[in-house]
């Protein structure tokens, strides 16, 4: 089946606002009657609102591509992949990676008569969505928005800053940083770290959480370095690359993510540095593509998911590969549509309000085992792999970006391993 990625400019979405709110909602409140019978057939429209330009959006353009590509799976799929039959619609707005631009992109989508919205590429956009949210649910009762979160991983989203509204379908930085150095305390040649980082909110934490459970786990690795660098600014890493190298550091713990984590590494190769890179995102678009053959056992990603998962998310990946020659990384966009379909067949509706009810406390089988959205925080719970990047081979045969390389798992750690704590004291509605 072919599909057309859509993609809808801002000036585009508010001249048709108008005319789009007054349209019949095909999205209305379901009908008395419970369980999915009751929602079957109904078409859900979700917003994805992300960057398509500059220095990140080759990764925005993968990801809307990728969630229209699943939300094609999840469309055709039988009761047990997509149990409320509903049909998810996709549509795309750049945002340019700025928070400014997303609440725009916001407003454009709720005149459109969207109840669902997709961001996850920032926790500075994702931070500024969930108080606009909020705020909007408060003073529209009868028009209330879910915020499907599949990547921004400031973990305050699900603490302090935790909001009913907001639901999480990535692993957050401190559940991540909670399996890499678990993983990490036991690698004896660690000796001596540098932690590299985007100078927002995700990198701040990155940061924080190395240097707390290394102290906890492994008091006798020193942090050699510490920086912070400009989010999707540097175009050459090779003067941070000099710092780490005078520093005499083994290893570099880094969140970075697109261009900043594909430069990082690509000035590391040009420069020599063999130290090891523990990172977040070496999966993601152009990081692969400048490793090339280079870091074989020097690079690692703590993750939800990996390449070489098999079963039905690698028969997808596969096929997204064939019909784009792209990679499907982004997973956790199965996650929310999956989490939503099995919400509104409990809820019999698509109403966002019971929607979010039902979602509270669900659990579901997905690609990576059985998943929680914990109830008191909005944060799924689920397992994390730590992979490291090598050449492929019979077992572990998909390579990204056509590298010849792939991320082959070395660690699996349950949900209750990478699980952390939750201060969220959470103010539902009612």
């Amino acid at each position: 089946m072919k599909f057309a990625l859509k993609l809808f400019t801002l000036s585009t979405l508010l001249a048709c606002g108008a005319v789009m709110a007054q349209a019949p909602a095909r999205q209305a409140a379901a009908p008395a009657a419970a369980g999915p019978s009751a929602v079957r057939g109904q078409t859900v429209k979700v917003t994805w609102i992300d960057p398509l330009t500059g220095l990140m959006g080759p990764v925005g353009t993968n990801q809307l591509k990728s969630l229209q590509f699943l939300a094609d799976k999840f469309n055709n799929g039988g009761p047990s992949l997509n149990p409320a039959g509903v049909k998810f619609e996709v549509q795309g707005i750049d945002n340019k990676l700025s928070p400014a631009e997303s609440l725009n992109a916001l407003k454009a989508a709720l005149d459109g008569g969207v109840r669902y919205i997709f961001q996850g590429n920032g926790s500075s956009v994702a931070g500024a969505l969930i108080d606009a949210i909020d705020k909007h649910n408060a003073r529209s009762p009868g028009k209330e928005v879910v915020f499907l979160n599949y990547a921004a991983v400031d973990p305050d989203f699900t603490n302090s800053k935790c909001n009913y509204w907001h639901f999480r379908f990535d692993a957050d930085t401190s559940m991540k940083m909670e399996a890499m150095t678990t993983f990490i305390k036991d690698q004896p040649d660690v000796k001596s770290v540098y932690l590299l980082n985007q100078n927002y909110s995700h990198g701040h934490q990155v940061a924080r959480y190395a240097k707390e459970m290394l102290a906890r786990k492994r008091p006798d690795i020193k942090v050699v370095g510490e920086d912070l660098h400009p989010l999707a600014q540097v175009r050459d890493f090779a003067p941070y690359i000099a710092k780490i190298k005078a520093s005499g550091a083994d290893t570099v713990i880094t969140g970075n993510w697109g261009s900043d984590l594909a430069l990082l590494v690509k000035a590391a190769n040009e420069s020599g540095y063999n130290g090891k890179f523990y990172t977040y995102y070496t999966g993601v678009t152009g990081t692969p593509s400048a490793l090339g053959q280079g870091g074989a056992g020097r690079v690692y990603q703590v993750a939800y998911s990996h390449y070489n998962m098999g079963g039905q998310i690698g028969q997808w990946g596969a096929e997204f590969k064939q019909k784009f020659n792209d990679d499907l990384y982004t997973h956790a966009f199965s996650h929310a549509l999956g989490g939503l379909s099995h919400a509104m067949a409990k809820a019999g509706s698509t109403d966002p309000v019971k929607v979010a009810a039902a979602l509270e406390g669900l659990k579901w089988n997905s690609f990576n085992g059985e998943v929680e959205m914990r109830k008191t925080d909005h944060q799924l719970q689920q397992r994390l792999y730590m992979t490291v990047w090598q050449k492929t081979d019979a077992k572990h045969p998909y390579s990204p970006e056509n590298t010849g390389m792939t991320l082959v798992p070395v660690k699996t750690y349950e949900s209750y391993v990478s699980s952390t704590p939750t201060s969220c004291q959470m103010k539902r509605p009612g």
